[in-house]
C-alpha cells in the first residue's frame, strides 16, 4: 500500500507494477480531446479531471488498490493524488512525467490493456478468420450474389457513416438478431466496422457460434471503402429492431455452442453483492445490455458496459487489472455469453448474472 506521504512513482516502478500480476488500476485523467484511440499506447481507463473526484469510486471500487493517475505532463495528477489520499484513497499515486514522459521513455512498449488491433489480429491469425475486400464485395453485388453486410459498431457510429446497404447490429447483439436479418443459410455474411477490430470479432463470433453461413470480415471496413473512392451512406438507415422470440431462441442455441461456455458460472444477485463488498478482491458488476435498456431499468450499483464496446478493449470500462467481472444480462444471457467468450482471452475471472428485466422495447422508442 502506498503511504500518504508518497504522491508519485517513477516510470520504472510503474513498469514493475504493470508486470507483477497484482491488482492495479490505471486512470488517464486527460481530457477526451487529448486522447487518441483510447489513450494508446498505455490504454488506461479515461476519467477526466473534471469528473475524477465524483467518478473514481465507480471505476476503482476499493480505495486501497494501487491506483496510478496519468496526466498530460502538467503535474495535475499529483494534485489529485493528494486530494484522493486525503479522502481515503490510500493507494493512489501520480505517474512522474505523465503521459508524455511515459511514451518517450524506455517502457512505452508496456500497456495496461491489450490494444484492440493487436488483440483482434491475434484472433484472426489464430482462428484464420476469412477476409473479404471492398472490391470483392462490390463485384459480388454487381453479380447479384446473395451477400449481406452487417456493421457491428454502435448505432451512433453507424449513423455517422457506413458501407451502403449495411445493416447495423452491434457486436454483442449479433446472435440475438442475425437470424432475423439474414435471408437464408446460403447468404454470405460480411461483417464490417470502421477498420478491423470489431469486424474480426463479429465475424469470428458467428463462426465460433456455429452458423452454417459463409462468414467473412470486411478488410478495413469503411476506411477501405473510402480509400476506394466510393461514398459512404449516412443515417440510421437499417438498424436492428426488437428481439423476436425466434431470435432469442436462435441466440440461446448458438451462444451455448461457444467452446468457452463452461468456464463461466451463473451466480445469483446475493452472490454478486457479496463479491462487490469483498475487501480483498475487486469485482465489477457490468451491465452488458444496450444503453437504452440500462437507462430504462438496471440493478443498483452496476455500471453500464455495452457489450459490443467491451469485446475488443476492456479498459473502456474496467480500470483495475486482475479484477473479477460479473456480466449482467437478461434471462437469455446471450450477450453476456458473447462478451465472456472474448473477455476470457484477456485473463479475467468471469461470472454471469441473469436477471428478469422488463422486456419493453425501450431501444426502439429511443431510436424513433
Amino acid at each position: 500500500m502506498t503511504q500518504a506521504s508518497n504522491l508519485s512513482i517513477s516510470p520504472d516502478t510503474f513498469a514493475q507494477w504493470l508486470q507483477d500480476g497484482a491488482e492495479l488500476a490505471v486512470v488517464d485523467i486527460r481530457a477526451p480531446r487529448d486522447i487518441a484511440y483510447y489513450g494508446s499506447p498505455l490504454f488506461g481507463k479515461n476519467v477526466p479531471e473534471d469528473v475524477l473526484l465524483d467518478q473514481i469510486g465507480l471505476y476503482v471500487p476499493r480505495k486501497v488498490i494501487r491506483t496510478v493517475l496519468v496526466d498530460g505532463g502538467d503535474d495535475s495528477a499529483e494534485t489529485f493524488a493528494r486530494i484522493l489520499q486525503g479522502q481515503g484513497w490510500t493507494g493512489t499515486v501520480a505517474l512522474e512525467g505523465g503521459f508524455p514522459g511515459w511514451v518517450n521513455g524506455p517502457h512505452a512498449h508496456l500497456s495496461f490493456d491489450i490494444p484492440g488491433n493487436d488483440f483482434t489480429r491475434a484472433v484472426r491469425d489464430e482462428r484464420g478468420t476469412p477476409a473479404f475486400t471492398v472490391q470483392e464485395l462490390a463485384i459480388a453485388r454487381e453479380k447479384g450474389e446473395d451477400v449481406i453486410v452487417i456493421d457491428t459498431r454502435t448505432v451512433p457510429e453507424f449513423t455517422r457513416d457506413h458501407v451502403p446497404g449495411a445493416v447495423n447490429i452491434p457486436g454483442a447483439e449479433l446472435l440475438l438478431h442475425v437470424s432475423d436479418v439474414v435471408p437464408s443459410a446460403s447468404t454470405h455474411i460480411v461483417v464490417s466496422c470502421a477498420g478491423l477490430p470489431r469486424a474480426i470479432l463479429g465475424a469470428q463470433t458467428l463462426i465460433d457460434a456455429g452458423l452454417v453461413n459463409r462468414v467473412s470480415y470486411l478488410e478495413d471496413g469503411t476506411a477501405a471503402w473510402r480509400r476506394a473512392g466510393w461514398e459512404l451512406e449516412t443515417g440510421a438507415t437499417r438498424v436492428y429492431g426488437p428481439v423476436t422470440e425466434g431470435g432469442r431462441a436462435f441466440g440461446r442455441d448458438h451462444a451455448a455452442r461457444f467452446e468457452t461456455k463452461t468456464r463461466f458460472p451463473d451466480i445469483d444477485l446475493a452472490t454478486a453483492r457479496n463479491w462487490a463488498e469483498d475487501k480483498d478482491r475487486t469485482t465489477y458488476l457490468l451491465d452488458v445490455r444496450t444503453p437504452e435498456e440500462y437507462a430504462a431499468e438496471h440493478l443498483e450499483g452496476t455500471l453500464p458496459a455495452e457489450g459490443g464496446q467491451l469485446l475488443g478493449l476492456s479498459s473502456r470500462t474496467i480500470a483495475t487489472r486482475g479484477a473479477r467481472l460479473v456480466l449482467i444480462d437478461d434471462a437469455d444471457g446471450v450477450r453476456a455469453a458473447t462478451v465472456a467468450h472474448w473477455l476470457s482471452r484477456r485473463n479475467f475471472e468471469i461470472a454471469i448474472l441473469h436477471h428478469a428485466f422488463a422486456r419493453a422495447d425501450k431501444k426502439a422508442e429511443a431510436l424513433a
